[in-house]
């Protein structure tokens, strides 16, 4: 959906514009991939979904997300590409069975389908490994982000019960806002609550505007920047909800910002596009 490839052809033949995007974030071993491959790279059936050398499983319990993609320079951290290998498991401890408009006019969807998960990374001997909790969603639509949204943020986070918590804050490009906000207990289906409070956040150094939500009186707080892109951040949050701290994994998404035919072009730095790869 970020595509400018995607964009430039028309939106014709989204099969021709696949990606599997990769991003570690860990002291020392930050790493990101995002590379478009063509349709002469995809492969898929049922239960896998196949772009080049990586692939996503889902055997009916775990979802496995094999990759082997190459790292883009990320200075100052990281001044050269780098190849990046692994595994990613993640275990839903329930599936949700409910799919939510996030516009309007329902042309945009969005399916948190595991909001609490067990998730373990492996990138071998000379890689980080890690185990935690983890998350599982799916988004799709009949039209482009930059038509329908003006912007929006989300945000999900882990409650000491085991559940979590999810904000979706959305403002259509017409100006009309909608939050969404939902609680999930542990091992089950989301629950609709009062959206919580608003409050802006610093911005990056692109100056995407970004916000956090949390209890009445609470003072949402940037931890840690993830992303600072023209268009989108992520970063970690810290905040109050349901009368506990959590820490938040947050992303603000600037469609006035994207729909710019300048960002189009500056996508390719970091969404390089190969032709020519098989699925293998």
């Amino acid at each position: 959906m970020f595509s400018p490839y995607y964009a430039w052809a028309g939106r014709r033949r989204p099969d021709d514009h696949v990606c599997i995007n990769v991003a570690l974030y860990a002291p020392g071993a930050d790493r990101w991939s995002m590379t478009e491959r063509g349709r002469a790279a995809l492969a898929r059936d049922a239960g896998t979904f196949r772009v080049g050398p990586s692939a996503l499983a889902w055997d009916g319990t775990t979802l496995t997300v094999a990759f082997d993609e190459v790292s883009l320079p990320r200075p100052p951290r990281q001044w050269w590409p780098r190849r990046m290998r692994g595994t990613i498991r993640v275990t839903p401890r329930a599936v949700t069975g409910r799919v939510f408009d996030i516009d309007a006019a329902g042309r945009h969807r969005w399916w948190p389908v595991a909001p609490t998960a067990d998730i373990a990374l492996d990138c071998g001997a000379d890689g980080p490994r890690w185990r935690g909790h983890g998350y599982l969603d799916s988004n799709w639509g009949e039209a482009p982000l930059e038509t329908g949204f003006a912007r929006w943020d989300w945000a999900r986070a882990r409650l000491a019960d085991g559940g979590a918590a999810i904000v979706y804050d959305t403002t259509e490009a017409t100006g009309h806002r909608r939050c969404l906000a939902l609680r999930v207990p542990p091992g089950g289906e989301a629950e609709p609550v009062d959206a919580p409070v608003r409050t802006r956040l610093a911005a990056g150094f692109w100056g995407v505007a970004r916000y956090g939500h949390g209890d009445a009186g609470a003072l949402p707080a940037v931890r840690r920047t993830l992303e600072d892109g023209p268009f989108y951040t992520r970063s970690l949050v810290a905040t109050r909800l349901f009368g506990e701290p959590v820490t938040m994994m947050h992303e603000s998404f600037s469609g006035h910002r994207f729909g710019s035919p300048l960002v189009k072009l500056m996508l390719p730095f970091r969404m390089p596009r190969r032709t020519g790869s098989r699925a293998v």
